[in-house]
């Protein structure tokens, strides 16, 4: 609370006389207490998302200590122009080179009843799918028993294995940015542990340009040596 003085009790001819006003500022204080809570909890809730990206490592793996890959669960993903994803399956051999439909076209539609990317990697990635969703209601059940550690480890360790899928990621130079964090977003809705962000090849576009003309492309040019 609080009083407001106007003047003194003089009062003088032909003026009105000035009285004392008293406000009540209790009220604000309620107010004020509402706004500086309601802040509080909206800086806690818009905490920016955060996606945990493995980067490549700078030091020399010999042969026999690098990671096995089954070439039957590799993917390699081409991000194109106009939100288009390129993409093949396994390993190409040279002879793949004279065949445009070694090459296949999705979008990054996220309705998994249609053959968009993130259906095509929940079909191949079944298995890693599965148990990672048997881990997070195992979870659930535990409720605190479960560290996050263990969760994450356990996680690791679904992702990691032989028989999971592992993707390369090609975004091509008429592809943006943005689509490079929607395939992002994938591995981590598909469960994807092993991929990795690599540059596109000549070989690369030799695929693309060979598919967009249906071989005519490769009719008319060698294919690379080196793809």
């Amino acid at each position: 609370m609080a009083n407001i003085d106007t003047g003194g009790d003089e009062v003088k001819k032909g003026k009105p006389k000035k009285e004392t006003l008293r406000v009540d500022f209790t009220p604000m204080v309620d107010m004020n207490m509402l706004l500086i809570t309601f802040f509080m909890l909206v800086s806690t809730l818009s905490k920016p998302q955060v996606m945990e990206i493995a980067m490549p490592s700078d030091q020399k793996v010999e042969e026999d200590q690098a990671p096995k890959v089954k070439e039957s669960k590799a993917i390699t993903l081409l991000l194109a122009e106009d939100d288009k994803v390129y993409y093949y399956l396994g390993k190409l051999d040279e002879s793949a080179y004279s065949d445009y439909t070694v090459l296949k076209e999705t979008t990054y539609s996220t309705n998994t009843s249609n053959e968009g990317l993130r259906s095509i990697l929940l079909e191949r990635n079944a298995d890693a799918v599965t148990m990672m969703r048997n881990l997070k209601l195992e979870r659930a059940e535990k409720g605190n028993k479960m560290s996050e550690e263990e969760f994450r480890e356990r996680s690791k360790d679904i992702k990691a294995d032989i028989d999971a899928l592992t993707v390369v990621i090609k975004p091509m130079a008429t592809s943006n940015y943005k689509n490079l964090v929607d395939a992002l977003d994938e591995m981590q809705i598909c469960s994807v542990g092993k991929y990795a962000i690599v540059d596109v090849t000549e070989g690369d576009h030799f695929l693309v340009e060979n598919y967009k003309t249906k071989g005519a492309y490769g009719a008319a040019n060698l294919a690379p040596r080196n793809p």
